[in-house]
């Protein structure tokens, strides 16, 4: 090989890596990757990646003048505010994405530990983005009676934060549940019968329930 050749080498091996280092850098450009990655079609301010990814204004701004130079986002003033977009041209976006879509976010999602905490937790089922698993009609199906409010959307603001997209749950409390479990609420069965993870299961007889379904 030429010298002219190995310098061009050099050069693109460097030009790489100097990409990927600045793609996996921080935990806040962590949060903007996977945000801008799941919600690819979204323009938004500095202030509601912010808000949604639970940074700081100093902390997006940072980020995304690195991501600007490599140009995996985009810049453009929407009525004299700088909105940023997803740069579907951006050369390692099929990689990314493939990468965002294959990930298995559970058990690494800290958020999700935290729900135990938001009342009397009887159930706390995930599946959906958690799970890889985009069939699911939901994310997460949960059973808790005397619901603290405030605490379950602090809960969620974290976990969409760490997830990169909005969560989509259904809250009930045990008789509920119980009524819907003994009609064999077909929504309810599409998600038992597909693949999910207990975070909190204190429903007596429910795994054999589901097992039998299965079974069938």
């Amino acid at each position: 090989m030429s010298e002219k050749g190995e310098i061009l080498i050099f050069f693109k091996e460097n030009a790489m890596s100097e990409i990927l280092e600045t793609l996996f850098g921080s935990r806040a450009k962590t949060r903007l990757l996977r945000f801008f990655l799941l919600n690819p079609e979204g323009e938004y301010s500095v202030m509601e990646i912010a808000q949604k990814n639970m940074l700081t204004n100093a902390q997006v701004r940072k980020e995304l003048n690195s991501l600007k130079k490599i140009k995996f986002v985009i810049e453009k003033s929407k009525k004299n505010q700088k909105h940023y977009i997803l740069n579907r041209n951006f050369h390692f976006y099929p990689e990314l994405k493939g990468l965002i879509a294959k990930s298995n976010i559970y058990p690494q999602c800290k958020s999700l530990g935290k729900i135990k905490g938001i009342g009397d937790v009887k159930l706390a089922l995930i599946s959906g983005i958690f799970l890889n698993h985009p069939k699911s009609k939901v994310d997460m199906i949960l059973v808790i009676n005397n619901t603290s409010r405030g605490k379950l959307k602090n809960v969620m603001n974290n976990l969409e934060a760490e997830v990169g997209k909005e969560v989509s749950f259904v809250l009930m409390n045990s008789e509920e549940f119980k009524y819907r479990l003994d009609m064999l609420d077909r929504f309810l069965m599409d998600f038992l019968e597909g693949p999910y993870d207990e975070i909190v299961n204190k429903i007596p007889g429910l795994k054999r329930f589901v097992a039998g379904i299965k079974k069938y």
